[in-house]
């Protein structure tokens, strides 16, 4: 799929894009459900009154990202946080941290998922395997939502812990880094960019390791 849009996979291989879809889906709106409800938890209710307690792709993605992703395979979410709001220190990076720490848990369950129902309950084999996608596309989102970049999870979780970061930022400075993350992750990946080598050696690795220990 590196070399081809993922639609492709569309008449090429039905199921495995409707899987995909789902996984992406699903691992994204947990992402964005976990900001708003932890926003709620802490005192910024802005999230939950604009409708992001769900787990509705067009609210948690939105159209343009939904097509994106069914297009291209690049898929985003965003959900509106007012820190000013939030009670405590470390409020905000605790929201923050929320969505990567969510797909690290959802990557937890994906594979203990597959273990139980492959050996226990005999699911078929294209099952288990999305299943273990599932594990290594969550690996994926929290490293990715973790890297301390403008625009990431991980740079406002950097800049709640080390407050002196925000005072040197600029707004062209934030606008210049991401956009040359989103231009490596659409044209560079994953062959140019390194942090495409990285992550796509990582899901193989991964995956192999699974599939061994599984089959």
């Amino acid at each position: 799929m590196s070399d081809t849009l993922f639609i492709t996979l569309l008449w090429q291989d039905p199921s495995t894009f409707f899987a995909v879809a789902f996984l992406v889906i699903f691992s994204v709106c947990c992402h964005e459900f976990m900001h708003a409800w932890t926003a709620l938890r802490l005192g910024d209710p802005t999230a939950a009154n604009a409708g992001h307690l769900t787990f509705n792709p067009f609210r948690q993605m939105g159209v343009l990202s939904l097509v994106t992703f069914c297009v291209f395979g690049l898929a985003w979410g965003k959900v509106p946080v007012d820190t000013s709001r939030l009670k405590g220190r470390f409020a905000p990076a605790l929201v923050a941290a929320s969505g990567p720490l969510t797909n690290l848990i959802l990557a937890q369950f994906f594979v203990i998922a597959a273990v139980v129902l492959y050996r226990w309950c005999g699911i078929p084999e294209f099952a288990c395997n999305m299943l273990l996608y599932g594990c290594v596309l969550n690996w994926i989102l929290f490293l990715l939502n973790a890297l301390p970049v403008p625009g990431l999870d991980g740079w406002a979780v950097l800049i709640r812990l080390f407050p002196a970061l925000e005072k040197r930022q600029s707004s062209e400075w934030v606008g210049g880094i991401s956009f040359i993350l989103i231009v490596l992750l659409m044209f560079g990946f994953p062959r140019l960019s390194l942090l495409g080598w990285i992550v796509c050696g990582m899901e193989a690795k991964i995956l192999q390791s699974l599939l061994v220990a599984l089959f």
